[in-house]
């Protein structure tokens, strides 16, 4: 849904490194088998996943109410410089 990069507190407190995220804006990924995607990057599956298990198995309405579809939930992936933030959603 969202891709944002705070490049000021990246220069302030982010040690350089090569290779950040590989997300990119309209990406979707469908979870089989509550298996991870394997283009999804394991730290956003790991904010992720404990929703997508329990809308697989049936659940939702997370937060009293939070989200108008009580079958889904956004999330950001815990990247404090880049979070990208995701629509899960039950795909019939």
């Amino acid at each position: 849904m969202r891709i944002t990069r705070y490049e000021d507190l990246m220069a302030e407190f982010e040690n350089p490194i090569e290779h950040t995220c590989d997300m990119r804006l309209g990406q979707s990924f469908v979870v089989e088998n509550g298996e991870r995607p394997s283009a999804m990057c394991e730290s956003a599956w790991a904010t992720l996943e404990p929703f997508v298990r329990e809308l697989a198995e049936g659940g939702g309405n997370f937060f009293d109410g939070w989200m108008r579809n009580p079958h889904s939930a956004m999330l950001s992936c815990n990247d404090g410089f880049r979070p990208v933030s995701f629509y899960v959603e039950v795909v019939e």
